[in-house]
């Protein structure tokens, strides 16, 4: 136990609470998943989201969680990439759109919600970040790794590009 030094001068005892939690077992991870899945399902309708939309998250969700088979916070991006590179390839693009999209979203969800109890529960600090990230033009569903992304010098971000235009960066005279 420490001693911390309150304002008023007075001292007040402050444990360390991981040495009070109690292992946690199968059926608690179980609950918890459904909580947490709950409380997905009641935020995205507080957002205003129709019924029809919020099914077609669950619905895509349940399937990924299905083919998994443990809690989507354990997911890794190698796991994302077997999932959408081989599962889901025969599948059409629209659908690989709309589930990579309902995973992203219950990642965000996560991250914003529910970072400290999975930490408590798993011991690992986070939600492993988000495995999937999607492209603006409705194409294929891009599965990356940070760790494993090299950066593409070939496609020139907007910042080198106006540096390089002649055009932007010449004073222009009235």
């Amino acid at each position: 136990m420490k001693l911390k030094a309150r304002r008023r001068g007075g001292l007040s005892v402050v444990r360390d609470l991981r040495e009070v939690r109690a292992a946690v077992g199968p059926e608690d991870t179980e609950r918890f998943e459904t909580d947490v899945f709950a409380g997905f399902v009641l935020a995205r309708c507080a957002a205003g989201l129709s019924d029809n939309m919020i099914r077609s998250d669950v619905s895509h969700l349940e399937q990924v969680r299905t083919w998994f088979g443990k809690p989507l916070w354990d997911m890794l991006p190698a796991d994302a990439d077997s999932y959408f590179g081989t599962v889901l390839r025969p599948v059409l693009i629209p659908t690989r759109l709309a589930r990579a999209q309902a995973l992203k979203t219950y990642f965000e969800f996560l991250e914003l919600r529910h970072k400290i109890e999975i930490h408590n529960l798993t011991g690992r600090v986070a939600p492993p970040g988000r495995p999937v990230r999607t492209r603006r033009d409705h194409s294929d569903p891009i599965l990356h790794s940070r760790a494993t992304d090299p950066p593409n010098p070939s496609r020139g971000t907007r910042s080198t590009e106006l540096s390089t235009n002649p055009r932007i960066n010449s004073p222009q005279i009235h």
